[in-house]
Order: C-alpha cells, then structure tokens, then sequence
C-alpha cells in the first residue's frame, strides 16, 4: 500500500487535515510512517463522522506555568516512582462536552497556566539522569494548548459516540513531547467540547481528575485547594527486603522478541457503551452475591457479569484460561493511607483467572467470587512486596520488563477493566457548569472495558467496551441478560 503526502507549506498537509486528524499528524508521520497511516485508516473508516464535525484548528501553542512570585528551580529533576516505571508509555485523551455558557478560551488558558504552577510535572519533559534512570524534568517547558472551531450543531450530529470522529476532538497522541494537550473547540450551537491527553508515566486517572478539578477552580479564581501531595519518593523498600507474593509474570516479565502475528485492523474491532441502570445493578448485585458474606459492590458485579458475557459473545473454547485485567488504586490499601491528593501513579492490577468453561457454565456468583477475591489480594502487604521487589536488582540481573503495555489490538482470550467511578472526573467546572458529557475517547484495542458513573445519573453506570465487530451483535443480546 503506497500513501502519496502533498505539502503545501509548513503547516498544511492536506491528506490528514482532509480527514480531520490535523496537522500534526502528518508532522507526526514523517517519523514512523506505518503507526501513523494506520491512524489514518481509522478515520478513512468512518469519514462522514468525521466530516460531520468539520473540526478547523485555529491555533496550537505553548502554554507555561503562571506564577504569583519568583519563578521556582526549573532544572529539579524528579526521579519516576515504582509505580510510575510499570505504568503505561502512552497518553490517555478523554473528551468532555459543556453545554453555554462557557468561560472565554482565554479565561480557561489562565486558570490553566494557574494549575500548573501547582502541578510542575505537566509542563516538565520526561528525562534521565546520569544514570540512566527515568525522571520527570520540571523546566516549565509548557503543555500543548490547541483552540479549534466547527460550524456544525454538536446536538444535530448526532451523539459523540465512541468512534474515529473523536480524534479530530483533541491533540494526536502518538510520539508527542508534551505530557499533557488540551484542545478546546467551540461548536456553531455554543457547546465547548474540551479534548484532554495525558502521558500515563506522570500520574494515574486519580491524579489527573484532582488537576481537572484544580484547574476548574483556578479559571473560577477559588483557591486550588486540597493541595496536590508532591512526593514520588515516599515508596521506598523495607529493610530488609520482603518479597512475600510473585511479581514476576504480573506486574513484570522477561523481555521478548516484538510479536509480529498479524492483528486486525481498527475497522475490525468496534466500541460500544452499554448503560446499566441502578435497578439492573441492584438486581444483578443480589445474585452475584448470593452465599457470600458480604454483598459485592456495583463494580465488582458488574466486571463479573461482563467477564462471563464477552466469554460468550467471543465463542471461546471451554478448555482455556484466559483472566481479566483490573486496576486497583493503592492510596486506601496501604498503611498508613496514602492521601486521596497524592500526585503520580499508585496503580497495581488483580488478575482473576478462570476457564472460560466455568465462566460460562457457572452461575454469576462463581465468577463474581473470583473478581472479589482477586481484587481483596492486593492489600497493603502485596503492595510492600511490590515495592521491595520492583527496588531489588533482580529486575535488571532478570532483564524484566513491565506488563503493561499498549502494543496489543486484541487482549483476547482476555480483558481489561479501568473502573473510574469513584474519581471526581465530572467534578470539572469552568464556570458555566459541569459537563453533560464525558468519555474516553477513541480507543480501538479489543477487550478494553472502561467503566463511568453514566451522565443520567441516578447510580446508573456506563461501559465503554471494545470488540471485535463479529462479536459485538452477540454482546448486545447477552449484557442486558441476567441468567
């Protein structure tokens, strides 16, 4: 396949501004070639979304910390934390959607560059020290500020659904400097849409909601107050060391070749948001629980009947095993508690594992034990081993590599489950109100689930989830089951 790129000037690169991905795109292109024309094919999949948005960028800069003072040190280097070396090298873009009025872009820019000030790491570049280790230079170097404009009528085309047209609504995401972008367009009915990426290495979904939230006081001129606790040194091992429970094959594994089994293209694999109401979560908690000594939670349940639906949506052969990944906040396992304002990334993973016969033969309490008890596992003492582990040597005499990666399209015969109901993320206030909408943005890698409180309200939760097309009709029919 031959892709042809005519460049008019030095920001005019017609193939991908054509399919709203925008200009830095094709600047993005020129240095890996095939990551990028798959992204492209992604919009080619769906163009008339994507025209439908008609996103025009109007203008893309810097934007620095603001602050009251004298300017704080801008070559302090903040070594990554364990945590954050085993998180994920990749940006993270949720969109929101705010209906008017709305603050002016310059007022949410300067409530932006106030934020910052407190959150230094932003607007830093990822680094390495004299010894090769990675670190977070704070040199208030600046985040990415994009304002861009539509003339279509946000309400009338139709609702933001998971697909290629939401790339047009904030910056690219691949091989980008800055560690965090914002791209704010203004649509012709009035609604803000706000595009938001960051890079996962400097902080988890916890962390980076508190800055949403912090940012929204700063535009409205309240104080940014609970402070945001700065200290990615605080995990430091035991003395000695107690490695009680196997991180190997978990959080780290041995360095392989790259995996060069051929993968289905993005048109293959589909989003859809399931909506689950409270009467059907109240209902499906009651049977997931039944025999257990406590009643499970919304999510717990719900992740357990997810688990057992795609199983057989998949088809899968009743003789493999096959788990579900889930992130688990380590700021309420430790002890002593680690604050809620913690900045940076506390973020283990569960992995209950099960064969697929059992999931599907089984009835829902069975499954919903298993996620339980996986999660229950990561306590504060799972956490310590990790920490002691992660600080041995042993990583680098085993040659062992984090687990958490993003290379994969397909997780079959697995899944992944990010739970971001209890993180203030609608909590965002410019001034004109919270968002009536908020989603993760386009995500195609099959077997991602995200779970979010649902803009109805009332208890009800959303899942965004990411299959591959022939499976998807048969999820439809089965989520809304309770057998």
């Amino acid at each position: 396949m031959r892709f042809v790129c005519l460049f008019k000037a030095d920001r005019d690169y017609e193939p991908f501004a054509s399919q709203g991905l925008g200009n830095r795109t094709a600047q993005a292109f020129l240095f890996n070639p095939w990551e990028y024309c798959k992204e492209l094919l992604q919009a080619v999949a769906m163009p008339e979304q994507i025209k439908a948005l008609k996103v025009r960028v109007e203008s893309s800069k810097l934007v620095k910390p603001s602050y009251k003072g004298e300017p704080p040190c801008a070559d302090l280097c903040i070594p990554l934390s364990v945590f954050d070396k085993i998180s994920y090298d990749v940006h993270v873009a949720v969109i929101y959607a705010f209906r008017p009025p709305t603050p002016s872009n310059s007022d949410i820019e300067k409530g932006l560059a106030t934020a910052l000030s407190e959150y230094r790491e932003w607007p830093g570049w990822l680094h390495e020290n004299d010894r090769g280790e990675p670190v977070i230079l704070l040199n208030d170097a600046g985040i990415r500020f994009v304002e861009a404009s539509s003339d279509a009528v946000l309400d009338r085309t139709a609702p933001l659904e998971p697909s290629p047209a939401l790339l047009s609504l904030h910056p690219f995401v691949k091989g980008v400097e800055e560690l965090l972008q914002v791209q704010l367009t203004r649509f012709a009915c009035g609604t803000l849409v706000v595009g938001f990426t960051t890079n996962h290495l400097v902080a988890d979904g916890h962390a980076v909601s508190n800055f949403l939230v912090a940012w929204g006081k700063a535009t409205r001129g309240l104080p940014m107050d609970p402070r945001p606790l700065h200290d990615r040194g605080t995990f430091i091992p035991r003395n000695p060391p107690c490695v009680e429970f196997e991180h190997r094959g978990v959080e780290f594994k041995p360095k392989n070749a790259p995996d060069t089994e051929d993968v289905p293209l993005a048109a293959d694999i589909v989003i859809h948001k399931a909506h689950f109401t409270k009467e059907f979560l109240e209902s499906l908690k009651a049977k997931a629980s039944v025999g257990a000594d406590r009643r499970y939670s919304s999510f717990e349940s719900l992740v357990a009947h997810l688990w057992r639906v795609v199983t057989k949506a998949r088809g899968l052969d009743e003789r493999i095993t096959c788990n579900v990944r889930i992130s688990v906040d380590g700021r309420a396992r430790l002890r002593p508690r680690v604050p809620d304002e913690y900045f940076g990334n506390l973020v283990l993973w569960a992995f209950p594992c099960a064969k697929a016969g059992d999931l599907v033969n089984r009835p829902l309490q069975f499954t919903a034990a298993i996620v339980h008890d996986g999660i229950a596992r990561l306590d504060d003492g799972y956490f310590r081993s990790f920490i002691d582990f992660a600080s041995s040597e042993k990583v680098k005499e085993e040659d062992l590599e984090k687990t958490a990666e993003v290379n994969e399209r397909v997780t079959s015969p697995n899944l992944e489950a990010h739970g971001w109901l209890r993180f203030p993320f609608r909590d965002l206030d410019f001034g004109g109100g919270n968002p009536f909408l908020f989603m993760p943005s386009y995500f195609p890698v099959e077997g991602m689930l995200f779970f979010l409180p649902s803009s109805i309200g009332g208890g009800s939760i959303d899942v965004y989830v990411t299959l591959l097309s022939h499976s998807m009709d048969s999820f439809k029919q089965l989520c809304h089951l309770l057998d």
